[in-house]
């Protein structure tokens, strides 16, 4: 297994499952899924972590870890605030809220009670909340 976790690991180690699960959290997440929206489209990078989430944690004997809605959420995000050839070093600064308060994050689009809903588990939804993001009508 790959012991590092961020900029040394790549999609294949992950599609492989060639990562310490232990030292996968969060940050790694938002990490290989951005490496996945700078490969892919939007629609296939979605669908391509996704599927290698799953396997993930099925290997890992961990199903119910998975989150559907936790996982398109956030590369929906990651999606929308990314920018051409930015270093991942520049789009972590820019986007703490994306690792560091993704808890506080998450409860300005969900509540927690729809958040965690065998529905929301399961399948993606819609945010219950909506965000102030500042953005012009």
């Amino acid at each position: 297994m790959n012991a590092a976790i961020g900029p040394e690991i790549t999609i294949a180690d992950f599609e492989a499952g060639d990562i310490d699960a232990e030292h996968f959290n969060h940050e790694s997440h938002v990490y290989v899924g951005w490496l996945y929206l700078r490969e892919y489209a939007l629609a296939e990078a979605l669908a391509k972590f996704d599927a290698g989430l799953k396997r993930l944690v099925t290997s890992l004997g961990a199903e119910g870890k998975y989150h559907a809605t936790l996982t398109w959420f956030f590369l929906l995000l990651i999606a929308e605030r990314m920018e051409a050839d930015e270093p991942w070093a520049v789009f972590k600064q820019r986007n703490p809220d994306l690792i560091n308060d993704s808890k506080e994050t998450l409860s300005r689009y969900y509540s927690e009670r729809y958040l965690f809903s065998d529905r929301a588990r399961q399948r993606f939804v819609l945010p219950d909340r909506l965000a102030n993001q500042g953005l012009e009508p």
